[in-house]
């Protein structure tokens, strides 16, 4: 099952590229609610290149990687990579409203279809936040 979640990020294409592919700004918006962080990640951004982060709950009663490999990487346009056995696509998108960002993913069977698109979800919607703060601040 292919599962697809996207937001429009009020922002130029180069400053939405830049803060989803770099370790600094992925530890700030990786995150699905305010009793999860990400303690860690990495970006080799480049076909054959890795990624990970560890997301962990705040109380410390959990904790996941979420890693893999860049298997296409199409600067300002779109991201593939593996993770495991599944694949997940991101394209970005120029339009009036700003840049549409979209990702799509194989599902896992282990939890719900709608469990994971509200999660991965949520997801992006603190990656649009991010964005929108990031540029407030400068």
């Amino acid at each position: 099952m292919k599962i697809i979640v996207s937001t429009v990020v009020a922002a130029p294409l180069p400053d939405v590229w830049q803060a989803y592919t770099t370790p600094e700004d992925i530890l700030v918006w990786n995150t699905a609610s305010p009793d999860w962080h990400t303690t860690s990640a990495s970006v080799d951004l480049r076909p054959g290149g890795s990624f990970s982060s560890r997301m962990e709950a705040k109380d410390g009663s959990f904790g996941f990687d979420f890693a893999g490999e860049y298997t296409k990487v199409v600067p300002y346009q779109v991201i593939e990579y593996t993770f495991g056995e599944r694949t997940g696509t991101v394209v970005f998108a120029e339009g009036a409203a700003g840049v549409t960002v979209t990702v799509s993913f194989d599902g896992e069977p282990t939890h719900s279809e709608e469990q994971q698109r509200t999660g991965w979800q949520a997801i992006l919607d603190s990656f649009s936040r991010h964005v929108k703060g990031k540029l407030a601040s400068e």
